[in-house]
């Protein structure tokens, strides 16, 4: 795979549109790829719509379920019936029914500790890849989902956190968030995460406008420094763009 290069800014009228253009770059690399296809999906608002568009009609009958597997960057150290979970909101929205249980891959929660849970994860995620190294050529992803929170961080990887600095874990635990909810966290790394053919942001509202002017500015939250070895794609709305900035 190529260097990561800087992100493309593709901008929508409003989140409507905006979900509907993440559905259809999801639909794309999914065509793309007539053997296993690996989605590492994301929490928080911003994924809802797309999800309800993925698992409605049309799209719904065109994923083929048998070969996706579905993953996710982060997660709430909450269990599975906690509405917190970033999983069972993907779940519920449109894997439960669609997806085979096997090709879920939710962040384990279960466990003793945020720590125990990411060693458990890696260890999956490995055997999913069948390595332990990340090859630069071979992704582990075909496609990560990523949102910016108010304060720079994507994923559970938060600003000035040791998290962001690791370089060879797959998986880390998080003992406290930065931002509410104030609960421990699971968080894929930098690494694990630029691993992939396309990291596609979603950036949506007027309440993201002023941290996607710091982001444009080159501040280096680590919604910046998370790239894709491939594609990194910000699709942003009207709302949340500063004045005098076009998107490409």
């Amino acid at each position: 795979m190529a260097t990561a290069e800087q992100p493309t800014l593709i901008v929508e009228a409003d989140a409507e549109a905006l979900a509907q253009t993440a559905a259809e770059r999801v639909m794309a690399r999914i065509a793309a790829n007539p053997s296993r296809i690996a989605i590492c999906l994301t929490g928080g608002s911003s994924p809802k719509r797309l999800y309800h568009l993925l698992g409605g009609a049309p799209r719904r009958g065109k994923i083929p379920w048998d070969r996706v597997h579905w993953f996710i960057g982060d997660e709430r150290f909450v269990p599975e019936s906690d509405p917190l979970n970033n999983m069972a909101v993907a779940r519920a929205t449109f894997l439960d029914g669609n997806a085979p249980a096997g090709h879920i891959h939710p962040i384990p929660t279960t466990a003793e500790n945020p720590d125990q849970g990411a060693e458990a994860y890696a260890r999956e995620l490995q055997a999913f890849y069948g390595s332990e190294s990340l090859d630069p050529t071979r992704p582990l992803f075909d496609l990560v989902l990523m949102g910016a929170g108010p304060d720079g961080h994507t994923a559970s990887l938060f600003p000035g956190y040791p998290a962001i600095e690791e370089t060879e874990r797959w998986v880390v635990g998080v003992p406290k968030a930065n931002v509410a909810p104030f609960v421990p966290r699971v968080s894929l790394t930098l690494p694990a995460l630029a691993s992939c053919r396309e990291m596609l942001f979603e950036i949506a509202g007027h309440d993201k406008q002023p941290i996607l002017t710091r982001l444009l500015n080159g501040e280096t939250l680590p919604a910046l420094r998370a790239r894709s070895n491939g594609e990194t794609v910000w699709l942003v709305d009207q709302a949340a763009l500063p004045e005098g900035i076009r998107g490409r």
